[in-house]
């Protein structure tokens, strides 16, 4: 009943156990706290909280006009609905080395494992778009050595995201993401890489947990679980994919309404009554206080 049970210093410790491990973690994009219980209820490891989603949320581009209010906020509402670690998009800190720190601080205050801070300049691009642009080295690594500073759980983790690999290509991208292990980054999130031999390249590179991103649309290849956890990849991601396929079924289900008046004809796609009492356990509020659930769902 109403949120996880685990504490967000019990998620953390767990998350870092199980990355300890090497096997590949999965972790679906949730585009609101309904969707992340949904993740866990189908038995994946984890669940992304993603920049573009939120903005996408809040009808805006994805090109840093949100806050770092706003993203703490909505993280804190996905995160407490699920038992799963959540890791969280801080896109590039949200402002200078202090206000990298305090981004830290207010994620763990959210109850997040861990977050990634990316290169790029201010105002950001998506990831898997032209026209990108990157900070200097000596900045890129200052934001990682202030969040590294910053928190103050151990196990809270501070993944570096690189997106040099657009602006300057693959060996630049490499040399990058080595400097941000050496600075202390938990693990690197390599972005937009164009092959597997790509990804490949950076594992050999350096010795910290890497992330890899299946976003559809973009400049990498949709690759398999199994061939990302052939080349070592530690955590895989779809950011935008459960946000794409729910807005894709809005779309056609406004258009059956249009020319039909009528959803008759979608009843078989959409989740049921029942279906969706049991992901928010409504039955369990009921244990709680049985003047609230005392009716039966007809399927």
């Amino acid at each position: 009943m109403l949120y996880a049970q685990k504490s967000p210093s019990e998620k953390r410790r767990l998350f870092r156990e199980r990355l300890d491990t090497g096997r590949i973690m999965r972790f679906p994009g949730a585009f609101n706290p309904l969707s992340a219980r949904l993740i866990e209820r189908k038995g994946f490891e984890g669940v992304y909280i993603s920049g573009a989603v939120l903005s996408a949320d809040l009808g805006l581009p994805d090109i840093g006009l949100t806050t770092l209010t706003e993203v703490a906020g909505r993280a804190k509402q996905i995160t407490r609905m699920t038992e799963l670690p959540a890791i969280v998009d801080a896109d590039t800190g949200f402002g200078e080395p202090m206000n990298v720190a305090r981004t830290v601080q207010e994620m763990e205050d959210a109850g997040l494992v861990g977050l990634h801070i990316e290169d790029q300049v201010n105002p950001k691009r998506c990831g898997h778009l032209d026209g990108k642009q990157v900070v200097d080295e000596h900045t890129a690594l200052q934001r990682v050595r202030a969040a590294v500073d910053a928190r103050r759980d151990p196990n809270f983790l501070i993944m570096a995201r690189t997106d040099v690999r657009a602006v300057d290509g693959l060996q630049a991208a490499v040399d990058r993401a080595k400097r941000l292990a050496d600075a202390g980054a938990d693990a690197i999130f390599p972005e937009a890489m164009a092959s597997l031999e790509e990804f490949a390249a950076i594992r050999a590179a350096v010795d910290v947990p890497l992330l890899a991103n299946m976003t559809e649309f973009g400049k990498s290849d949709l690759f398999t679980v199994q061939q990302l956890a052939d080349i070592g990849m530690n955590i895989v991601i779809w950011p935008v994919s459960l946000l794409r396929l729910a807005m894709g079924a809005s779309v056609r289900a406004l258009d059956e309404l249009q020319a039909t008046g009528s959803l008759d004809a979608k009843l078989e796609e959409m989740q049921h009554r029942a279906d969706l009492y049991e992901l928010i356990d409504y039955e369990g509020y009921n244990r709680f206080d049985t003047s609230i659930f005392n009716f039966d769902v007809a399927r």
